[in-house]
């Protein structure tokens, strides 16, 4: 209830007083319209650039797009208010001149905001002059350097990436050739055809000499049951024809034990020449096998030039702006406004409770007084 009263006799008071609240509005208004009729016009020109994701990317990552994925395109920010790119505008724009010679910082801190619309790929940039003319046209140039600087940066990186693969698939032909230079003259130099060749009429006179042999050693017996039964004078022929089936039987053992031993220098060096050629055709198979690979790579590579990273459009090049963005009159007038009835306000309130203090320390000053003469 005490609150209320108090609130009451504050209204009261004001309106009262409601000439110095009047005037003070008046005084506030009057001054804010001619600071912002007096103050030299801005004018701001916004240019827009989508971000699009890499063309090779899935195509459902357009549809749902991370908050980080949207917080690191913030990175193209930098692109755009970038110090060098805006020391050749400024340079291009004769920016000192239109504006005072003033440090690059606080020329660009004056002039440009760069900004990303929040959970879009949309990135604006707001250029501050006054000049509209020369606001849009600034704006504009610095979205189609932003993009040409973006196109530079993935056409650098798709090139380092091409002449990577390229090195490596020529590496991969390099060695591809090489090893089929060693295969042909391991085929001229180590022919496996000859030797086999050569194993099998080994294989045959071996065969032939032990088919020999053994109508030696028949012979032999035959001759050994011939010589029991045999007269004398027949005996002495019959061992003379054995004598010599034994010769001859011991000079096939030692051809056929001549051709085993070179059968088998054979077969080993056949086996040697074999697993050579069977290394030399595992790395030949293995090196065309990563040619193959290397080529794959690289056509793929030249195919997904230029869309590995985000595309940047400019799709809204900026207007001329027909209305200068500061001052704000409107705004300007209601901050004015609100100033002019909140100061006097505030004033007003702190003078009420002043008298009332000061009216009460009265009245106790009069009652002590009045109660000191009664006594």
């Amino acid at each position: 209830m005490q609150e209320s009263f108090e609130a009451f006799r504050y209204i009261s008071y004001l309106q009262t007083r409601w000439r110095v609240i009047a005037g003070t509005c008046a005084i506030a208004v009057s001054f804010a319209l001619i600071a912002s009729l007096v103050m030299p016009r801005q004018y701001t020109a916004t240019a827009r650039i989508v971000i699009e994701p890499p063309a090779g990317s899935d195509p459902r990552g357009s549809i749902a797009v991370s908050p980080i994925y949207l917080e690191s395109l913030r990175t193209y920010e930098h692109f755009a208010s970038s110090d060098s790119l805006f020391q050749k505008a400024a340079d291009k724009f004769a920016l000192r001149r239109l504006l005072g010679a003033r440090p690059i910082e606080s020329l660009k801190k004056r002039v440009l905001k760069v900004d990303t619309v929040r959970n879009t790929r949309i990135l604006e940039i707001s250029a501050t002059l006054p000049d509209a003319v020369t606001a849009q046209a600034l704006a504009h140039f610095l979205a189609d350097e932003t993009v040409g600087l973006n196109r530079t940066m993935v056409n650098e990186g798709d090139q380092d990436l091409l002449r990577g693969v390229e090195r490596a698939e020529a590496d991969a032909r390099s060695r591809v050739e090489e090893i089929d230079k060693n295969w042909a003259q391991l085929l001229a130099s180590e022919p496996v055809e000859d030797l086999q060749a050569e194993l099998e009429s080994t294989a045959r006179l071996r065969e032939d000499l032990q088919q020999q042999s053994v109508a030696a050693e028949l012979e032999i017996a035959d001759a050994n049951e011939r010589a029991g039964k045999a007269a004398d004078a027949d005996a002495a022929e019959i061992r003379r024809q054995q004598a010599t089936a034994r010769a001859r039987l011991d000079e096939l053992h030692k051809r056929t034990e001549a051709a085993g031993r070179h059968a088998a220098e054979r077969e080993k060096l056949l086996a040697a020449r074999i697993a050579h050629r069977d290394n030399v055709a595992a790395q030949r198979k293995e090196a065309q096998e990563a040619l193959t690979a290397a080529e794959a790579r690289s056509r793929a590579a030249r195919a997904e030039s230029g869309y590995r990273g985000e595309r940047l459009t400019v799709i809204d090049p900026g207007v001329v702006p027909e209305r200068p963005s500061s001052p704000n009159l409107p705004l300007n007038l209601g901050a004015a406004l609100l100033a002019g009835i909140a100061l006097p306000a505030m004033y007003l309130a702190f003078e009420m409770n002043f008298r009332e203090q000061r009216t009460g320390a009265r009245r106790t000053h009069f009652r002590a007084m009045e109660k000191a003469f009664d006594d």
